[in-house]
């Protein structure tokens, strides 16, 4: 597991779109609007792909800060504390 200053696991975490990056950095959690339910990626989370529909992705940085990002859809791959999520942004 990655461990950051706080010697505290975290993940990297990659939010793409078609136009380009959403967000992209370290992370203690992530929250997706999964086709199945809402779930939640920490540290140490076993391997999946997952479908993901209309919703917010909720990002808690290693620093406690918490981002929140609009999607249509999109899909998420997880592996060994790398996340990148696949999605289309909301529009406004």
């Amino acid at each position: 597991m990655m461990a950051g200053a706080s010697g505290k696991a975290q993940l990297s975490v990659e939010v793409l779109t078609p136009e380009g990056v959403l967000f992209e950095g370290r992370a203690l959690r992530v929250t997706f609007p999964g086709v199945a339910g809402r779930f939640t990626v920490l540290p140490g989370h076993a391997p999946i792909i997952s479908a993901l529909e209309a919703g917010e992705i909720r990002i808690v940085e290693a620093g406690g800060v918490e981002r929140r990002l609009g999607i249509r859809e999109g899909f998420v791959h997880v592996l060994h504390n790398r996340v990148q999520a696949l999605v289309f942004q909301a529009e406004d």
